[in-house]
């Protein structure tokens, strides 16, 4: 059962859904124990990662959220028009609110629901949107992109939406991404909306950039993940034995993002010994990227249509409004 209680804001409904450890323990060690080793990109995510997602979103060569944001800022009003008055907005994966609260002003939402598996991040967000917006009913959800089913999601009278910005639907397998909109469009419902950010195909010399950041922060946040098991199954890794690495995958249009192992090596996690291999990886994270075809055909069958599409002057990135379609 949810755990609720309340946040430091006593304007925020706290509701604590985390996935218990030993769900996380075993789909680590599932992972691992594949040929190709993989870890999913929610262990990037304390709070150490989440706050240096946003310092990645900051650096030079990482177009998607300048290029959202001005969206976001320039069609706030249209995106206002689609959802109508009153809304209950949803928001999984919300991180910082950054993006939702250049929204906030134009919506005018009757509700708020921010879900993030960051607690500490989550609740310190959601305060920061209560301050900034006294008026508006905030529900603050620690959970993960499984528990959609499971939302403690306020009555209203206007229209549910659910707002997935920043191109995280990219991190998602084309398989995955179908399963997650099919349950979004049961979130919402009938009479339900999407809007969501889309990073959009483009030359490889500007993805591969964008994930290579000459400052290193990516590659900070890639091997935070490690860290993160490291405390919480426990895990002995050595940062310092494995490395950053992220290139495009032209075949399968998507930036991959793996860390190396640097030797051959030895590692403990949650008492089982898992060995690596110098040069062997552990796939961590994917970002497909979709042509306004490729996302069209996605969102029709998972009973959505297209209603309006915004993109920024250089055609980088797209924002999407769906409605839901009969099913």
């Amino acid at each position: 059962m949810p755990n609720t209680a309340t946040a430091i804001d006593p304007r925020v409904t706290y509701t604590n859904m985390h996935p218990p450890r030993h769900d996380l323990v075993a789909e680590v060690l599932g992972g691992f124990s594949q040929p190709q080793k993989t870890l999913s990109p929610k262990f990037f995510y304390d709070e150490q990662g989440s706050q240096l997602f946003e310092a990645i979103t900051e650096q030079p060569e990482y177009y998607p959220t300048r290029s959202e944001r001005m969206v976001l800022r320039n069609k706030a009003g249209e995106i206002a028009d689609h959802l109508g008055p009153d809304a209950t907005l949803i928001e999984p994966g919300c991180g910082s609110c950054e993006k939702v609260r250049l929204l906030l002003d134009a919506l005018q939402p009757a509700h708020y629901l921010a879900m993030d598996i960051s607690a500490d991040f989550l609740l310190n967000s959601a305060g920061e949107v209560a301050q900034a917006f006294p008026d508006l009913d905030i529900q603050a959800v620690c959970a993960d992109f499984s528990q959609l089913d499971q939302l403690p999601v306020p009555d209203s009278s206007g229209r549910r939406v659910v707002f997935f910005p920043g191109s995280t639907l990219g991190n998602f397998s084309p398989a995955m991404a179908q399963r997650f909109l099919s349950a979004v469009r049961h979130l919402v419902g009938d009479d339900g909306g999407l809007l969501i950010g889309v990073d959009r195909h483009k030359d490889t010399r500007i993805l591969d950039a964008a994930y290579n950041d000459q400052a290193g922060v990516t590659a900070a946040f890639n091997l935070n993940a490690l860290t993160h098991l490291n405390r919480i199954l426990p895990a002995d890794f050595d940062t310092n034995r494995f490395s950053h690495r992220a290139f495009y995958n032209t075949d399968a249009r998507r930036v991959e993002m793996h860390l190396r192992s640097e030797c051959d090596q030895m590692v403990h996690c949650a008492g089982e010994a898992i060995t690596f291999r110098e040069g062997e990886t552990i796939h961590s994270e994917n970002s497909y990227k979709y042509t306004h075809d490729q996302f069209d055909r996605l969102a029709r069958t998972t009973g959505f249509r297209v209603e309006s599409e915004w993109s920024d002057a250089q055609s980088l990135f797209s924002v999407y409004f769906c409605r839901a379609a009969p099913v």
